[in-house]
C-alpha cells in the first residue's frame, strides 16, 4: 500500500466516513510494525498530542524508522515546542506575512491568529504566507498568533490537533486535506547555506563529558597544525553561533536541552554540524533504533516494545529472566535496569511508564566487554573494548549519591577489530546518517549484536585515539572541511 493513511487516537476524532483514505489508530500503528510491510504509505498523524514521548510523538518517530513518509515529522514537533527553536525562521516568515498584508492593503488594528492547514490559509489574503509556512514546518494544522502594528510580527507558531478546532476550522481542515492528498508528496525546499568557522560546544562543569577538557585542548593543538581555528563555546553563546563555520557538539546531547537548539540553529545557518538534529532524534531514542535497525537487517538482541501492561507477559515469555528494561532516551548507562523476575519487571515498568508511553525490554546478554566501533561519514574511525565496571553488569556503575565508576578499556587499530563487528557497526551507522556515531556491540557465541548507536560517542586523547593516534582528530577536521567547500 503506497496511498494515504491517517492516524488518530480514536475513531471518533476523524472517521473513515469523512475521507476516502484509510484511517487507523496510532495505537494499532505502533503495535503492528509489519502492517504496511513492503510499502511506503504517506501518513498524516492526527494524534491528540505531539508532546515529547507521547503516542503521537512515537507514531511519527517510528514511521521514519519504518521508511514511511509522515506529517508532521518529529523534527517539526520539536522545532515548534518553543520560540527559541523556530526563531531562525521568523525573519523570512514575517517578511512573507507583511508582503501579503501590503498586497491586500490589510492593516489590522488588533492582534489576530491565522489557521494554516497543509499550507492552505483560512484567510485567503495570506495564501502565499500559508504556503511559505508549510515549506518551513510540515504540519497538518498550524496556528500562527500575529501581533498587529505597522509591521506584523509573529508571536507564536504551534501545531494544533483536531480536538482543538471549532466547526469552521474543521471545514477548512477537511478542504485542505482533500486538496493536499490530491498532490504529489513534496519534500521541504532546501534552505540556503552560509559558511563560517569551527566551534566546539562543551560544558566545562560536566562530570561525565564525552571529551575531557584535556582532550579538547589536544584537539585544538591538532587543529592548529591543520590551519583550522577551533574555539570552545558554552550553552550561553547560542547568539554567537553564526560567527563560526561549523559546529562540533561535545556536550551531552538531548533533544530536551540546549544541545538540540544549537544543532537546529546550525542547520538553519547552513553549517555542517556534529551532531545534527536528525541524528540526535534517531540515536537518543532506543525504541526508534530498534525499528530502524530491524528495517535494515542489523542484528540486535531480541526486544519487545512495551506499549501497555499486557506486553509484560509477552516480554517475559519471549526474553526470559533476567532481562533488561530501558527508557527510550537514557545515556551513559542511565535509565537501564535489570529485572531478575516478574515482580521486579513490573515495578520497573510502573516507574518508567510515568514518563514515557513506550519502554523497551531486551534480552540480557552478559559479556566481559562491549565493543565500541566509531563511524564517521559512513566509514570506521576507531575500535575500543569497554570492560564492565567491577562487580557490575554495565560499563558504568552509578551510585545512589551521584558517584560512578567505570571499567577498563582497550583500544585497537580498526584492522585488528573483528571484521563482522566493524561491518555491522558501519551498516548500523549508515542507517542513521553521515555524522559521527559510536556503535556499541556485544560479541557472543550466537554472533554480533548491536546494543545501541550513540550520536556523541566518547572521544578522549589517550583512550579512543590510542589505536590511530592523531589520525582520529584529523579525520574529524577533514569531515567538516569537506562540507564547507
Amino acid at each position: 500500500m503506497n496511498g494515504w493513511v491517517i492516524l488518530v487516537d480514536s475513531e471518533k476524532d476523524f472517521s473513515n466516513a469523512e475521507t476516502p483514505h484509510k484511517v487507523i489508530t496510532a495505537r494499532d500503528y505502533l503495535a503492528r510494525p509489519k502492517l504496511f510491510e513492503g510499502a511506503r504509505p504517506k501518513i498524516i498523524n492526527l494524534s491528540r498530542s505531539y508532546a515529547y514521548q507521547s503516542r503521537g510523538y512515537y507514531a511519527s518517530l517510528l514511521a521514519e524508522a519504518r521508511g514511511h513518509r509522515i506529517i508532521p515529522s518529529v523534527e517539526t514537533m520539536l522545532e515548534l515546542r518553543s520560540r527559541t527553536m523556530y526563531e531562525p525562521a521568523l525573519p523570512e516568515l514575517e517578511d512573507a506575512l507583511n508582503r501579503c498584508a501590503r498586497k491586500a492593503q490589510h492593516a489590522p488594528k488588533e492582534d489576530f491568529r491565522l489557521l494554516v492547514c497543509f499550507g492552505l490559509c483560512e484567510d485567503e489574503r495570506f495564501e502565499a504566507f500559508g504556503r511559505h509556512l508549510f515549506d518551513w514546518f510540515r504540519g497538518p494544522i498550524l496556528e500562527v498568533s500575529v501581533n498587529a502594528g505597522e509591521w506584523l510580527t509573529i508571536e507564536r507558531i504551534r501545531l494544533r490537533t483536531m480536538g482543538k478546532l471549532n466547526e469552521a476550522d474543521g471545514e477548512v481542515f477537511r478542504r485542505a486535506l482533500d486538496l493536499h492528498t490530491r498532490r504529489d508528496w513534496k519534500s521541504p525546499k532546501p534552505r540556503p547555506t552560509t559558511r563560517y568557522s569551527l566551534a566546539v560546544l562543551h560544558d566545562p562543569h560536566d562530570k561525565m563529558p564525552c571529551s575531557s577538557q584535556a582532550s579538547l585542548k589536544h584537539f585544538m593543538r591538532v587543529a592548529d597544525r591543520q590551519s583550522v581555528d577551533v574555539e570552545l563555546i558554552t550553552k550561553k553563546q547560542l547568539h554567537q553561533l553564526a560567527e563560526f563555520d561549523a559546529l562540533f557538539i561535545r556536550d551531552t546531547t538531548s533533544i530536551d536541552n540546549h544541545t538540540f537548539r544549537f544543532a537546529q540553529r546550525a542547520v538553519h545557518e547552513g553549517m555542517p554540524v556534529i551532531d545534527d538534529p536528525v541524528s540526535m532524534i534517531r540515536c537518543t531514542n532506543k525504541v526508534f533504533l530498534k525499528e530502524l535497525l530491524a528495517a535494515h537487517d542489523v542484528p540486535m538482541p531480541p526486544s519487545v516494545v512495551l506499549n501497555e501492561e499486557e506486553d509484560l507477559k509477552k516480554a517475559a515469555e519471549l526474553l526470559n529472566f533476567p532481562l533488561v528494561v530501558k527508557i527510550p532516551d537514557g545515556s551513559f548507562s542511565r535509565g537501564v535496569h535489570k529485572a531478575d523476575d516478574f515482580t521486579a519487571f513490573k515495578a520497573i515498568y510502573d516507574k518508567l511508564f510515568e514518563d514515557s508511553d513506550l519502554i523497551l525490554a531486551q534480552k540480557f546478554m552478559p559479556t566481559k566487554f562491549d565493543w565500541r566501533i566509531a563511524v564517521l561519514g559512513g566509514e570506521p574511525l576507531f575500535a575500543c573494548q569497554y570492560m564492565m565496571a567491577k562487580n557490575h553488569w554495565q560499563i558504568i556503575k552509578h551510585g545512589n549519591d551521584g558517584s560512578f565508576s567505570e571499567g577498563q578499556f582497550k583500544t585497537v587499530p580498526i584492522k585488528e577489530a573483528p571484521k563482522d563487528a566493524v561491518e555491522t557497526a558501519v551498516r548500523a551507522a549508515r542507517a542513521i546518517g553521515e555524522g559521527f556515531y559510536g556503535v556499541d556491540l556485544k560479541e557472543t557465541r550466537e554472533g554480533i549484536f548491536v546494543m545501541e548507536v550513540n550520536d556523541n560517542p566518547n572521544l578522549d586523547h589517550g583512550v579512543e585515539d590510542q589505536g590511530s593516534k592523531d589520525e582520529v582528530w584529523v579525520r574529524l577536521l577533514d569531515w567538516f572541511a569537506e562540507r564547507m567547500v
